[in-house]
This record gives C-alpha cells, structure tokens and sequence, in this order.
C-alpha cells in the first residue's frame, strides 16, 4: 500500500484538487441563500381530562402547523410582498422531470376533455397569466419555508429562505402575520355560525318561554290542581332558565366575533441573518474533498493495475526471465533534465575519481567484476527506447571498471545517435568505421582517457553500421584479439526501437544489458527486445531500470 501511494500519489492529490476546485467555482458562482426564523407560542384550547390533555394539544397544534403552510396563508404572504412579480419566485425554469409530468398531466386532462364533451359536461375556465404567475409563486415560496415544533413545547418556528437577509426576515414575519391573521378569521368565522345558530335557538326558546308563561297564567285564574300548578310553574322556571343561559352565549358569541383572539402570538420576530445558510463552505468544501479522496484513489488503482510500464525490479524480472535486475537513480546531474558531462580525451586520472557516479552505479559495477570472473569481457549496452541513457551507463561502467584498475576499453557503436564521440572525441579523425577496415588503427584510433581506460569513437557512418559490418566477422577488428588486450570491453549500441544494431552485434558479444527508462518503457515492449534478442542467439546478462526516484531506488 505504501509504494502504491509512493507511486500514484499525484493521481489522488490531482483528483483532490480537482473536486476542490469544482466546489470553489460551485461556491463563487452560486447565489447565496440567508434564512431568517419567527418563533411563535400556540395556547391551545382543549378541553379534556388530565389524562387526555397531553393528547389533544399535540392535535391541536399539529392542526395549527398545517393551517400555517395552508395556500390561503401562503397565498396571503404572496400578495402582501408582491412575491408574484418578484423574479426569485417567477423565474423558474422547469427539469426535464417536471416538463414530463406537466406532459402527462396535459395529456390526461386532454383526454378528460374528450371524454367530457360527449357527457355535456362544462371545461374548465384556463388561468390567466396573473393567476399563473400567482400559484407559480406559491409554490416557489413553499419550497423555500419551513414550520416546525421545537420540541415538544407549545412553540412553532417558521423559517424562510431567500436571496437577501431582508427579504428573508420580511418573508418570515409576513407568514407569521398572515397565520395569526388566518386563525382570527376562522375563530370569528366560527363565532360567526354559532352566534347564527344561537340566535335561532334563542328565538325557539323565546316561544317555548312565552308559551309556558300563558298556560301558567291560565291555570292560574282558575287554580283546581295544585300539582299541575307546580308543574308549569317549574316548566315556565327551566325555560326562562335555558333561554337566559343562551342569551348570554349568544351575548359572549358576538363579543368574539367583533373582538376575536388568536391561539397564537409571536414571541420572536425575524432578525437579520448574519451569514448565509447555503451554500455551506465548510460542508461542500469537506464533501468534495472527501469524494475527490475516493475518485483519486479509485483512478489510481484502475491506473495502477492498467500500468503497464516498468515501475519495480520485480515485473521485469517476472516477465522477462532475467535474475539481475537493477536501479539507477537520478542523479543530481541529470535531475534537472540535463545528461552529465562525459569524460574529455585526455583527462587526468585524478579527475576521474571525481566524475559524478549515478546513484545505484556502484552495484551494478561490482555485479559486472562478477561477470568478469566468468569470463563476460565484451557486454553491450541497449536501450529499449531512445533516451533512456544507455550511453551515460556505457560510460560510467568504462570509468569505474578503469578505476578498479582493469584496462577497459569503451566502444561507441551507436550509429544513429554517437553521443559518446560527440561528448568524449568530437575531433577524432579516425574510429571505429575505419578499424573495421584496418585492425592496425586500433592503437591510433582508440583515444587514452586514462591509464586503464579507453575511447574508441564511432567514426563516420556510411551506408552499413558497423554493428551490421561486424555480424557479418569479416572485417579486420577481431573481438578475439581485444579480450587479450583488454579485461573489459563496453559496447554502446544503438536503441532497440530505432534501429537493428542491437539484435545484429549482440550474438557476437559476451552478454547484453538492456536499459529501461522508470515508468516511461512499457514492460512489453522491454519482454520484446529480450525475446527477440535470445532469439538471436544473446545472452542478457541483465537489465537496467533507469532514472528511478531516489525514494523508490533506496
């Protein structure tokens, strides 16, 4: 997991970013919504046992909440802040969703239409564009408020939400306001029906009084039964009883109807709110933090088990067979995108020590004196692709098998890029074309760099490489006789990619190492080039990951 995060680490930390910056336009971009709350307390009026009270206020005031989002209140705040000319609420622009419903519903009423013409029956009158306008505001205005209870106390809270803080708190107290005002109108309409029916209640008992009034002043003038008396005295009682209770509720009705009192006051008005509620920073910006994290993480491993290019020893090794797979770091010379310098014709002993060694060098050339011992004396150099700086290793393993002290000979045999001539001999008049055709410029044509070490140049090309002219074992430089001469031959032979060098002169050395560039050559094309050159008869002694990070080399 660890090198999986060494490696991909840029994938998550770009996606990251990415999302981050997304949610920043989102954040800059999108118009800020404020929310400003009313509280109100509700009295309900129940009359119950103790047992049922608890019950019936918790009915009562869920009845209060929806008499609150009724349309006769909402509609009531609409028209008060003239909320249907306002283009927060009538510029809406309907989803495809809601284009397809209102599809459906117009097909459905098409077809009621139909069907209603045959019936007789009357269509319905179409809404003016004030009327639209209207209900289009109402519903606008319902999805940006909200009423609850807190708790479970007699408390209510509208909240509403819009585009500035003043229009929030306007909104808010206007919805209150209206609420209060709708519960006065239903308690005084309410008031209003009972007095009505109080007053022909009153008028029935007024007869029933008046009738039992005249039988009692009948059986007065002429008394035989005294409990008859007594009877109708007690009847003309409890009517006059009844009718006096009734003028007095009739009395109380009408006191309600010209002075009617709410269930509800308001004990908090709106205030300004000090910021906005949405969209919220903090949230949005840890939401799209958290889902770049897991987009990221999930790129990169559909990244890194698509890779196919050559990041660890270990795929190399597995795919292509080979038991000596080494790292080379970027070294400080060439970090910066710039190759070291290369050995000049000529350069003291005591300079050599000092030439700049690629991190990883060191065991690599201790695993070449390894493969001196058997007899490995002649080792190309090949890179799968250009640039991968199999010249720079060609040379830094001539330098370090020179300051071991074995005479070391370095070839350049890279026809088509001699960045060895070019860098060590650009002056060289003779080379490695001319010994082809004459052994004896061998002493002449191969420059001391330093005592035990070696430089013969490429020399000038013509229509045949000399890797081609040397497969063919008729020229007049023999590999055979430069062994005697030497203990370690390095050969720098073009890429692979480029040209057919490699797979002409490698036969006729003693093995090959094969150069990689760190997650630039792909695995396949690095199998091919070994397939294709023990095909041909090469050994390959090895192969060499190059500009690896420090942390993944160490």
């Amino acid at each position: 997991m660890l090198f999986f995060l060494r490696m991909r680490w840029l994938w998550i930390v770009a996606t990251i970013f990415a999302f981050l910056a997304m949610a920043g336009s989102y954040l800059l971009t999108a118009e800020p919504t404020y929310v400003a709350s009313t509280q109100l307390v509700i009295f309900p009026q129940v009359n119950s046992t103790e047992a049922q009270r608890a019950f019936a206020e918790d009915a009562f005031i869920e009845g209060q909440l929806e008499i609150a989002r009724s349309s006769d209140v909402i509609g009531g705040t609409v028209r008060a802040l003239d909320l249907d000319s306002d283009p927060d609420f009538v510029d809406w622009k309907p989803s495809l969703l809601d284009k397809a419903k209102d599809w459906l519903l117009s097909a459905q009423t098409d077809t009621q239409d139909a069907a209603g013409v045959g019936t007789g029956e009357t269509p319905p009158r179409p809404r003016t564009e004030e009327e639209r306008l209207h209900d289009l505001a109402i519903a606008t205005l319902q999805s940006m408020m909200d009423i609850r209870r807190i708790g479970s106390s007699t408390i209510i809270e509208i909240s509403a939400a819009a585009s500035s803080p003043q229009k929030a708190v306007a909104i808010a107290d206007t919805l209150a306001r209206q609420y209060i005002q709708k519960n006065i109108a239903m308690k005084a309409d309410a008031s209003r029906q009972y007095s009505d029916w109080l007053e022909k209640f009153l008028r029935e008992q007024q007869r029933g009084l008046a009738d039992a009034s005249s039988a009692l002043n009948t059986f007065n003038s002429n008394p035989r039964d005294q409990f008859k008396l007594a009877e109708l005295q007690s009847a003309t009682d409890a009517r006059r009883t009844l009718y006096e209770s009734t003028l007095t509720q009739l009395t109380e009705a009408k006191q309600r109807i010209t002075y009617p009192v709410s269930d509800a006051t308001i004990v908090s008005r709106a205030t300004l709110p000090l910021s906005k509620a949405r969209p919220r920073s903090t949230l949005i910006t840890a939401f799209a933090g958290a889902v770049g994290l897991g987009v990221g993480l999930a790129l990169a491993m559909i990244r890194h088990a698509s890779d196919r290019r050559i990041v660890r020893p270990q795929q190399i090794a597995d795919a292509g067979g080979v038991s000596i797979v080494t790292l080379l770091a970027r070294s400080k010379q060439n970090r910066d995108g710039h190759p070291a310098r290369f050995l000049g014709a000529g350069t003291a002993s005591s300079n050599t020590a000092a030439y700049p060694v690629i991190p990883g060098m060191a065991e690599l050339s201790a695993t070449i004196v390894g493969l001196r011992r058997k007899r490995r004396v002649i080792i190309g150099i090949v890179a799968v692709d250009p640039g991968s700086g199999a010249s720079t290793i060609a040379c830094e393993l001539a330098v370090l098998s020179s300051i071991s002290g074995a005479d070391t000979l370095l070839i350049d045999a890279a026809a088509q890029k001699s960045s060895l001539s070019k860098a060590i001999a650009p002056h060289s008049s003779t080379g490695l074309i001319d010994v082809l055709d004459n052994g004896e410029l061998i002493q002449t044509a191969a420059l001391p760099l330093t005592p035990t070490l070696k430089f013969l140049p490429l020399g000038k090309v013509e229509a045949v490489t000399p890797a081609v002219r040397l497969s063919s074992r008729r020229t007049q430089l023999s590999f055979a006789e430069l062994k005697k001469e030497f203990d370690a031959i390095f050969v720098d032979i073009s890429a692979f990619s480029t040209s057919p060098d490699a797979n002409a002169i490698a036969p006729e050395l003693d093995g090959v190492l094969v150069v990689t560039s760190h997650g630039r050559t792909s695995i396949d094309d690095t199998v091919r080039v070994i397939d294709t050159m023990r095909n041909v008869g090469a050994e390959i002694l090895g192969v060499i990951i190059n500009h690896a990070p420090k942390r993944i080399e160490s």
